[in-house]
C-alpha cells in the first residue's frame, strides 16, 4: 500500500509540474515579434518585420 501512495504522489507532482510548465512557458519568437509589430503599429510607429528582427537581435546581443 505504501508503494501505491508513493507512485500516486510522484504522478500527481508530475502532472502539476507539467501544467505549470505549459502555463509559464514563453511564447514562440514568431508570436512575440508579431505582437511587438502590432503594439508599435497601434502607437503609430511603422515598422517592418525585418526591422523587428534586427531590433530583437540587437537587444539580445546577437546581431546578424
Amino acid at each position: 500500500m505504501k508503494a501505491l501512495t508513493l507512485i500516486s504522489a510522484f504522478l500527481g507532482g508530475a502532472i502539476v509540474g507539467l501544467g505549470s510548465a505549459l502555463l509559464f512557458a514563453p511564447e514562440k519568437g514568431e508570436d512575440v515579434r508579431a505582437r511587438i509589430c502590432k503594439i508599435l503599429k497601434k502607437k503609430g510607429i511603422k515598422i517592418s518585420e525585418s526591422e523587428v528582427d534586427a531590433l530583437v537581435a540587437e537587444l539580445a546581443g546577437t546581431q546578424e
